[in-house]
């Protein structure tokens, strides 16, 4: 999916409006941000599901640039919904994000195993929701807060046995260096500064990263970094 180039009512934020569907089984919590999406000049609801399957209906018929989609649905639950809809190599541009009721869910860390640009809770703050959906639609992960690091220290824990990606041969070893930067939650730019690089230098360092490795975003570089033993 891409997003609609077209002007923002208003003279809003830009001339890209970014299309955002919604799934959760309460029709509250879809209400609550239905009536968030419809506040905001770059922002157009591309549709709603109250179920797993009508979501990843809804995500093939109206290709929306993000979805917000509650972990535990009725018929076909999010992580399954999730993983058929970053299966479907039709739908790359589809970038998920998560909801949950509960900082430390167990299903997030599988979450982004699977391919989520990131997980909210449910009663994130109005300005930080709106900010999340800009950031995921401009190919960022929400790795910032401490809420996701902590999920995956974790979880990832928890398993004695670590798993080394299949391709963590093929970096170089400044990448692993990168890598492993990432999985301690630093961004591009903090990356720079820690390896006196410039911010281009290691952006280019994440993408070859993320190419080799086939992470679909820098979520996922976080779950490897962990499960290679990069991060402890």
């Amino acid at each position: 999916a891409s997003r609609t180039s077209r002007p923002a009512a208003g003279g809003g934020r830009g001339s890209v409006t970014i299309s955002v569907a919604l799934a959760d089984d309460q029709a509250l919590v879809r209400m609550g941000l239905r009536v968030l999406i419809e506040s905001e000049d770059d922002l157009v609801l591309a549709g709603e599901a109250e179920d797993g399957r009508e979501a990843v209906d809804l995500v093939r018929r109206s290709r929306p640039d993000v979805i917000l989609m509650d972990v535990r649905m009725p018929r076909l639950d999010g992580i399954a919904a999730l993983r058929t809809i970053v299966g479907d190599p039709t739908l790359s541009g589809v970038r998920v994000i998560m909801l949950t009721t509960f900082e430390l869910d167990e299903y997030v860390f599988e979450a982004l195993q699977a391919g989520a640009a990131g997980f909210l809770i449910k009663d994130t703050e109005p300005a930080d929701m709106l900010r999340a959906i800009r950031l995921v639609a401009a190919g960022e992960s929400l790795l910032s807060p401490s809420v996701p690091r902590r999920v995956i220290e974790s979880f990832a824990s928890r398993s004695p046995i670590r798993k080394t990606h299949p391709h963590l041969s093929d970096l170089t070893d400044r990448e692993r260096e990168v890598l492993a930067l990432i999985g301690e939650g630093l961004s591009n730019d903090e990356i720079a500064e820690r390896l006196v690089v410039s911010r281009a230098t290691a952006r280019t360092h994440v993408s070859r990263a993320m190419i080799k490795l086939r992470a679909r975003n820098r979520a996922q570089l976080v779950v490897i970094a962990y499960q290679s033993g990069l991060v402890r």
